[in-house]
């Protein structure tokens, strides 16, 4: 293995002392041209790279921020990596992004990690519903902010979609087409998503006059294609089958649509479906998926923005003063084939 090229091999090929070296590097104005030509020449030589890590640490300032989503096989949470990791670019930061695989073991684990890499901040989609990993991580007093969520009891920053809103817009428009029973494949109960958007489609049933046992919840350990394959084939074995279905994400819908499309069931024609998120792929679906549009990018990058406010320094290099933010964005719902049946 190849030795790595140091700052004292540099200062020692340059005839320099290390001290020399260091202010071409951080400060190149504060050098005589002749010798800061020397050195540059002695670091192209040598292929010298500066250890970043190493100068954050004595700086005591990060330049990495911490992105621990849900799911990172869900374009939702890659559309919000997208966003986070455009505003901290412009900012000159990095972004490191980490999946808990919606497990609150694996986010306990990444979030010690971002404290042991002393990590600028972190955006957090939780998934923990007890809220034990965020008060652990908060004793480290590495800044956060929660993405698309709202924990109970917390005072951080948040960027977050109206989902109680988004359920609503989802059930009415189904209602508007004259179904009067709806099925929700719904996800894993313990999200806060999932229960919001079960209120907002309750909410709009009852608008309509009818009961909560017009909608028919069938839960799901995951929030993937594959749970959306069983919950339709749960479906499918309904006796009193509802002629629509609303579903938690846009990937459940998917699987949903795969497994009536196995079983010759039309859609829209003999079953209605709506997601939620509007990913790239349910434009693309085989029957183009009705979705409620959340602004992922958006969210991310908004996000991001709200991090970095946080960790701004002040004047004299202190902590600049900061109000935490709640911002609450509004859902789209966005209209194609999937529900659009000729009842």
């Amino acid at each position: 293995m190849a030795q790595s090229v140091g700052i004292k091999d540099v200062a020692r090929v340059a005839g320099v002392s290390v001290g020399t070296v260091s202010n071409v590097i951080n400060r190149p104005d504060t050098v005589a041209t002749e010798t800061r030509a020397r050195v540059l020449s002695a670091i192209d030589r040598l292929g010298y790279v500066r250890s970043e890590s190493a100068r954050q640490l004595r700086a005591g300032r990060s330049r990495i921020m911490g992105l621990l989503v849900l799911d990172m096989g869900n374009p939702f949470f890659v559309d919000v990596a997208r966003g986070a990791e455009r505003a901290a670019r412009q900012a000159g930061l990095g972004v490191m992004v980490c999946n808990s695989a919606e497990s609150a073991g694996e986010e306990a684990e990444y979030l010690s990690l971002f404290a042991e890499q002393r990590v600028r901040g972190v955006l957090l989609t939780p998934a923990d519903a007890t809220g034990r990993n965020i008060a652990a991580f908060r004793r480290h007093g590495i800044p956060f902010v929660l993405v698309d969520r709202v924990s109970e009891g917390t005072t951080e920053c948040s960027v977050s979609v109206d989902d109680v809103a988004g359920g609503a817009l989802a059930v009415r428009h189904l209602l508007d087409a004259g179904h009067r029973c709806v099925a929700y494949v719904s996800g894993p109960p313990g999200l806060t998503q999932i229960r919001d958007r079960r209120t907002g489609a309750l909410s709009a049933l009852a608008e309509a006059g009818l009961g909560p046992d017009c909608l028919r919840e069938l839960p799901t350990e995951r929030l993937d294609v594959a749970a959306g394959r069983d919950a339709g084939a749960r479906l499918l074995g309904l006796a009193d089958r509802p002629t629509a279905v609303f579903c938690a994400n846009d990937l459940l819908a998917l699987g949903v649509l795969q497994a009536m499309y196995a079983a010759g069931v039309n859609v829209p024609d003999d079953l209605a479906i709506v997601g939620y998120d509007d990913i790239e792929f349910a434009a693309a679906a085989a029957v183009p998926l009705t979705s409620v549009r959340q602004p992922a990018v958006t969210m991310g990058a908004l996000a991001a923005d709200m991090l970095l406010e946080e960790t701004e320094e002040g004047p004299g290099g202190g902590a600049r003063a900061h109000e935490h933010r709640r911002v609450v964005l509004q859902p789209e719902l966005v209209v194609r084939r999937s529900s659009l049946s000729s009842r």
